[in-house]
């Protein structure tokens, strides 16, 4: 049985193993805290973040990065994505030479704006042949529990994409191939933007169409922020850009909406970052998509709008009224 590390112990990086698990893999799991480690090699499984659900028994777990490190052929990345750069450099002296690394994480780094396969290969020395990345919808609650889901794994090495593939298709979650990194990380990214907005829409007690609208011009936004870097805007048709999206603005599972109703109904980020353990990626990714965005030249109003939101320098009513007074446009502009 092969074996895969999985550096990261939280929500999704848990639900991930469980795939990798239910696909033949042999999987060590990562975890921050030694009394996570423990619980899941003692009772099978994660009390922070899955309570209630049993991991399979070829899952186990550390503390000890080399220990995890050891023997993998295959390396996933599961940490959240504003601190990736300062734990990669802890693990990266003990990551197997020359075995693919995979990012689950969807965010751009602040600072640098750099997306999470760029922070891998400066980190870690890996070419692009080495890095690919998860995304689409998958909502890790449902995941661990086995719901039929897709996504997309995306590689600049055709062969490398396909490889993982096999590596990940379990009963239940159905892998899909891309080369297009920039697509897949872009959409991945913003689409926890375009969620908040949602959130806070019906925080605002405003309905569907409210919310369809501002999915849609959200993901017009990503489009045009992707293509400029270089991705194919096919991609942002398939899971990795509208099946995320979809799910991410829609489903009451999602961080980043709750996150985004929260704020809807008046709350500060102070408070709700204050009452949850879990990471709204969006939250902080408005503000780096939102530069990236000014660097390459593309209008990105919705990122603008959350960022002021979140950052306390607008009220959600005041950037309502800001964007109901914008000049319309051609829908494709």
């Amino acid at each position: 049985m092969s074996k895969v590390a999985v550096f990261g112990a939280g929500s999704w990086g848990t639900a991930f193993s469980v795939i990798l698990a239910d696909a033949g893999n042999d999987v060590t799991m990562w975890a921050r805290r030694e009394e996570v480690a423990a619980a899941i090699n003692d009772t099978h499984e994660n009390p922070d973040y899955h309570p209630g659900t049993e991991l399979p028994h070829n899952i186990s777990a550390t503390h000890d990065i080399e220990k995890a490190a050891y023997g993998a052929d295959l390396v996933v990345l599961a940490a959240p994505s504003q601190t990736l750069r300062k734990n990669l450099t802890d693990w990266a002296p003990f990551l197997p030479k020359d075995v693919p690394l995979v990012s689950l994480m969807k965010g751009v780094e602040l600072g640098t704006l750099e997306r999470m396969s760029e922070v891998i290969a400066h980190v870690t020395g890996a070419g692009p042949d080495r890095i690919a990345v998860v995304s689409g919808p998958n909502l890790s609650k449902e995941i661990i529990r086995r719901e039929p889901a897709a996504g997309v794994v995306a590689c600049a090495d055709e062969d490398v994409a396909k490889t993982i593939q096999a590596r990940v298709h379990s009963p239940a979650f159905r892998p899909y191939t891309s080369t297009d990194v920039v697509g897949c990380e872009i959409g991945g990214a913003y689409k926890n933007v375009v969620a908040i907005s949602t959130g806070m829409a019906a925080g605002m007690g405003f309905g569907d169409n409210t919310q369809a609208s501002l999915i849609t011009r959200g993901l017009a936004e990503t489009a045009r922020l992707a293509v400029q870097l270089g991705a194919n805007p096919m991609t942002l048709m398939g899971l990795a850009g509208l099946g995320d999206l979809a799910a991410t603005c829609s489903s009451p599972l999602s961080r980043n909406r709750t996150f985004g109703e929260k704020l809807g109904q008046g709350m500060t980020t102070a408070d709700i970052l204050a009452s949850s353990h879990q990471v709204a990626e969006g939250a902080k990714s408005s503000h780096s998509l939102r530069e990236l965005a000014a660097k390459v030249g593309v209008d990105v109003p919705l990122a603008q709008y959350v960022d002021d939101v979140v950052s306390g320098a607008k009220t959600v009513g005041e950037i309502l009224d800001e964007m109901l007074e914008r000049p319309t446009k051609a829908e494709t502009e």
